[in-house]
């Protein structure tokens, strides 16, 4: 008598979040973020933060910053309707 074996079946794979979705979503926020907020989420350094800022805006992505109680706040102003 011969047995079957089972398939083996593979894990489903949770869908990744992307730091650059994560970084788009923190300058989504109503208040956007600063960039402490932005280096903590992401776990980069400050100039890697700065860096992917600067590729959002290769994109198309339209970013403001200004400053409240002498703290800088970064926040997306205007994106491409696709722009992760």
């Amino acid at each position: 008598m011969t047995t079957k074996k089972k398939p083996a079946t593979k894990p489903v794979a949770k869908p990744e979040i992307t730091k650059r979705a994560q970084l788009i979503a923190l300058l989504e926020r109503e208040g956007g973020a600063t960039l402490d907020e932005m280096v903590t989420t992401t776990n980069w350094l400050p100039h890697t933060t700065r860096a992917a800022m600067t590729g959002l805006r290769k994109a198309g992505i339209t970013l403001e910053s200004g400053k409240t109680d002498n703290v800088r706040r970064y926040r997306i102003v205007a994106s491409p309707s696709v722009a992760q």
